[in-house]
């Protein structure tokens, strides 16, 4: 086993850590296991940087020599890492450990999920159609889109809770943070990852021309990809131009996030010239 897959391991359970703490400082309100949480979430941020810095490393031993984007693997990794990255920027711009409490869970999903025998981890030469900077500068963007999305979906999961809950003076619901502050974080997030959703389509669709002489073929990936990126369109017309607020946008989010889920996953089991990614 290469050692980037050893060590990419090791970060699946700092991550499985990180969740257990951030879990512990919510339901308890011990500041301790937050702590904890935070560092093990910073850990394993790092450790996924590494062990993705060391299959770029180990592909150039090879004689390979590619940024390691080109398979779900590969992808899951970046994906995990986006999510880390992007929810410790939250947690320290805005104070809101609370959140760690759902957003942990998807870098330790994917991580698990990368695991798996079923999953091919070998580094292998790219095929044609992937030896190209636009494939690169296609998948970081998406996948960074994807990860505020996952980010969003997560605080809406949460708004959706507390407006469920009959009581948000105590328990834990009381330590989430307010429903306006949650509401206009998720806006936030879906701003960014819908400006970068936008770059990664049209950066891709450059790829697509590059690598197959068309921008656009209704591939089922291209096709879910136009899906997702129309009911997140949908959500922000709603908001700026409807006013729509709370409730209704968590429920958007969370539309939107399963669509980047069937998007990611759900098409790879159509036939199409996505079906490697």
């Amino acid at each position: 086993m290469p050692k980037s897959e050893t060590i990419l391991t090791i970060v699946t359970f700092i991550y499985g850590l990180a969740v257990i703490f951030y879990m512990i400082s919510w339901i308890f309100k011990k500041e301790l296991p937050g702590k904890l949480a935070t560092g093990s979430m910073i850990a394993g941020a790092a450790g996924n940087t590494a062990g993705f810095l060391l299959r770029w490393v180990e592909s150039h031993q090879m004689g390979y020599g590619y940024v390691p984007l080109s398979n779900l693997y590969e992808s899951l990794v970046f994906f995990a890492l986006s999510v880390s990255l992007i929810y410790l920027f939250v947690e320290f711009r805005y104070k809101m450990r609370s959140i760690g409490a759902f957003a942990s869970i998807v870098p330790f999903l994917v991580m698990a999920y990368a695991s798996l025998p079923s999953v091919e981890s070998s580094i292998q030469p790219l095929i044609p159609a992937l030896q190209s900077n636009w494939l690169i500068a296609h998948v970081i963007t998406c996948f960074l889109g994807y990860a505020a999305f996952a980010i969003a979906c997560g605080i809406s999961i949460m708004y959706l809770i507390h407006s469920a809950s009959g009581d948000t003076e105590k328990g834990p619901v009381s330590r989430f943070p307010n429903p306006e502050t949650m509401d206009e974080l998720t806006h936030q997030m879906i701003t960014f990852g819908f400006l970068l959703l936008s770059i990664g389509i049209i950066t891709g669709a450059i790829w697509a021309d590059q690598a197959w002489g068309r921008y656009w073929g209704w591939d089922p990936k291209e096709t879910w990809s136009l899906v997702t990126w129309l009911v997140y369109a949908t959500l922000l017309h709603a908001r700026l131009m409807r006013g729509w607020t709370g409730k209704r946008i968590a429920v958007l989010s969370c539309i939107g996030f399963a669509a980047v889920l069937f998007t990611y996953f759900g098409v790879n089991y159509l036939p199409g010239l996505h079906s490697y990614q």
